[in-house]
Order: structure tokens, then sequence, then C-alpha cells
């Protein structure tokens, strides 16, 4: 132990909640196992370092700084994915490698760099110029990434680019999707996202292993593939907020006891929660027919709008008027809630989600079923997983918005039909708690992670 409190672990998540908060989860495990834990962060959504203590953060800026940064311009909240991880990647492609020469050539001894994996060949070029060992954590799910890495495949087999008239026709590939299902994001620039995924797919075959938030009796069949078909070490050590060191007493503010109290009157089992994850966003139409889908099924609802999900509002401006009077004390929305204090929550019946890994893995291990409305890249493998594979799930497609097809699908999930979804949910649950009991894979796979560490060369740079 002793040795590992001498060693450092440089991290490098990407600037999105959905990446941070894993990459988070994973340095509070591996600090607990005596590991020292350096963040590099872009000043694109750059955290309050107070929050994390027991870390050292280090801010990178954009790569010219006599420029002004396009990820700071107000509209960049509006620019597509793929153009904004382009960007992203040509910003700190260099800050990354001076910060990393810094770090490594103050004297203190570097295990290794672990990556986000959507970053890419641009932290491979960095890792190798200073003489560090290269590590990627993938956020999504086994399932999904063995789709991101079929891309050329799929390109050969003129799956992708997706034709509306091929929706519904099997992947016979990659069972059980379908061609709606293939993790695609809409983009002004389609040839720049088969670049963007293929260099993803290439840095991580190129890692010295691959850090998954996911357990093996979970993904078994998908991590035997891909281990068969890439030859990198691979670690699934989740679900990474289940370990002890991740379950840590919250502050809670005004809200989170409003929300609390407001749950503490429901009956178990009657709420819909709802949340569309950090990044998706809704055209004001299917707001409403959200908002009257909800108040037509006579239950309870707790309904997450961030500020800017409804394109074109800050917030709530589109709510029809007097409909706080018509719902009375059975609908709830709210800017942010803690999530899994939520699913956690014995009044929650179900989560209408959209099917992002984290949101997915947490309802899972919380053991609440779920109505899926994925909206791009992973989250649509992720939704064809939950309804077919692991059965613990209804589809609501976008297409589907209409408020008589919400009723009808939220009232199927709560009654009868959903009933069975919840016990399969259990017991997943139960295997997750498994994998992460003493001798279980879960934690195995860390201790062989940690022994991979160690194993690597150390450099310590003179200055």
């Amino acid at each position: 132990m002793d040795d590992k409190k001498e060693r450092s672990i440089i991290m490098f998540p990407l600037p999105f909640p959905g990446h941070f908060n894993p990459m988070i989860q994973l340095a509070r495990i591996l600090h607990h196992r005596g590991f020292s834990v350096t963040i590099i962060h872009t000043s694109f959504n750059f955290p309050d370092p107070t929050h994390y203590p027991n870390f050292t953060f280090r801010t990178i800026h954009h790569h010219n700084e006599e420029e002004e940064d396009p990820l700071s311009k107000p509209d960049a909240s509006g620019m597509d994915l793929v153009t904004f991880i382009r960007q992203l990647r040509q910003s700190y492609a260099d800050p990354l490698r001076d910060s990393l020469k810094a770090e490594v050539g103050g004297g203190e001894t570097a295990c290794c760099l672990v990556s986000d994996v959507v970053w890419g060949k641009t932290t491979e070029v960095a890792a190798e110029e200073v003489g560090i060992r290269r590590m990627v954590l993938t956020t999504s799910g086994v399932a999904s990434f063995c789709a991101f890495a079929a891309y050329p495949l799929l390109r050969d087999k003129h799956y992708l680019p997706i034709q509306d008239s091929r929706l519904d026709e099997p992947v016979t590939e990659l069972p059980p999707l379908r061609v709606k299902d293939l993790p695609v994001m809409e983009t002004n620039e389609p040839e720049e996202l088969f670049r963007v995924v293929n260099n993803m797919v290439e840095g991580a075959k190129s890692s010295s292993g691959i850090i998954w938030n996911t357990f093996e009796d979970f993904e078994s069949t998908t991590l035997m593939d891909f281990s068969s078909e890439f030859r990198v070490p691979v670690f699934p050590i989740g679900p990474f907020y289940k370990h002890s060191e991740n379950i840590l007493p919250t502050m809670k503010n005004k809200e989170d006891h409003a929300t609390n109290d407001w749950l503490n009157k429901q009956s178990p089992r009657t709420v819909v929660y709802v949340s569309f994850g950090s990044l998706a966003d809704i055209e004001e139409k299917e707001f409403l027919e959200i908002v009257w889908g909800l108040r037509n099924t006579k239950r309870p609802f707790l309904w997450v709008v961030r500020s800017g999900l409804v394109r074109g509002t800050d917030w709530l401006e589109s709510l029809p008027c007097g409909f706080w009077e018509n719902i009375g004390l059975k609908g709830k929305i709210v800017k942010w809630v803690n999530q899994l204090e939520v699913l956690a929550h014995p009044a929650v019946g179900v989560f209408w989600t959209h099917c992002g890994w984290n949101s997915t893995l947490e309802s899972i291990c919380e053991g609440v079923p779920m109505v899926c409305t994925p909206f791009f890249t992973d989250q649509r493998v992720n939704a064809r997983y939950i309804v077919d594979v692991w059965q613990v799930g209804f589809m609501l497609e976008r297409s589907n918005l209409d408020r008589k097809e919400i009723d009808k699908v939220l009232r199927k999930q709560m009654l009868e039909e959903g009933d069975g979804m919840r016990e399969s949910c259990l017991k997943l649950t139960e295997r997750a708690n498994v994998c992460l009991s003493k001798d279980g894979s879960s934690s195995k796979y860390l201790e062989k992670l940690v022994s991979h560490v160690m194993s690597f060369d150390s450099y310590a740079f003179a200055s």
C-alpha cells in the first residue's frame, strides 16, 4: 500500500456530466486503493474542485489563448455533438500534451493516464510523447461499443447512413439491433461522425486496457465477443457508484428536501420518474404531448426539466395555462434531483428515461423498470437491450410521443405487465451486488486492474 501511495494516476474526463461523473467515481475507487489522483480538465464545464477534496485538479485552456474559445460562445450549446467533439479534440490536444509534460516532469512517479475513450487517439499521441502508459474509461456499455466498432462493416453492408425505409430491418450482424437502433446522431457532418467514431475505437484498441462501468454477469456474452476480437485487457469493475467508497453522504439543499418530502407522501411504486439526461433536447410540441400524457395517466409524476430541455425556451414557459391547477399535488417538475436517491425511493414505480448508460445501470441496480425513449448514440442500443434482452422495460420511441400512446405505455408499465419486469430488475440488482462482493467478478477485476497499473514501467522525469 505504501508503494501505491507514491504512485499517481492522471485522469482526463470528457467535460459532460454523463462522462465526468463515472470518471470521478473511478477516481474514488482508485484513490481508496492507495493511488493519488490528478484530474486534468478542460476549461469548458470546469467543475468545482472543492467538491472533490481528495483529488488535484489542473485546468487546461484551448490551444490559442489569443483567439476566442469557440466552445465558450453563446451558440456553442446549439452546435451538433459531432462538431462539438471535433472542436474539443482540436482545442485541447496541445494543452493536454503540455499539461502532461508538466505533471510527469515534476518528478512525481506517474503510473498511467486514464482518459475518456471519446478523446480517442488524441490522448495516445500526448501520452506517447511524455512516455506514459494510457488506459481508457468507456462510459457506455459493451454492447453499444461493439456497435460503434462495427461502423466499417455497417457502412459496407449499407446499414449506414440510415435510410428511413429500412428502420425496422434487423441488423443480422448485431442481434437484436434493428437499423433504427444503431448508435448514430444527427449531424451536418456525416463523414466527421465516422471519423470521430473510428478514432475512438482505434484509440481503445491501442490502449493498455479498457475500464468498463459494467459487470460481468450483466454483459457476459458481449464481453466475450469483444475480448476475442480486440485483444485488449478489459476490466469490468462496475457498477462504479455501488462501490463502498462511492456511497457518500450527500449535502441536501432546500430543493432536495422538498422533493423527498413530496415522494414520502406518495404510495409505494406509484410515481413515474421522468428524466432525459443532460444533453438531449425536445421540441415544444413534444413537451406538450409529454405534459398531457403524464396528466392523463392520473399517476403522480416527478419530472426533471433542466433549463434548455425544450428548444427555444428557458424552462417552463410552454406549460399550458392552468396546468398546475388541473394537476393539484399529483405532479412535480424540478430542474435537478439526486437521481440515485429518487430511484432508491420506494414510491418510484417506473423510470421514463433517455437510456443513457449511467441511468440504465442505476435503474437496474435499484430495481426500477423503465420506459425507454432514446435520443442518440448508445442510448438507442441500450434501449433495445433493456426491452429485448434484459426485458426490464417498454419502448416509447420519439416518433410515438403522442399523449394517448404515452398514457397507454405508462399505464401498461405501472400495472400488471410491469410486475414481471420489476422481478427481472430485482434479479439483476442481486447479480450486481454479488459481483461487488468480496469474491465477485467486479471485485476480482478491480484487483487485476490495480496489479495491471502497478506493473507499468514508472517514469519520473527531471524538470
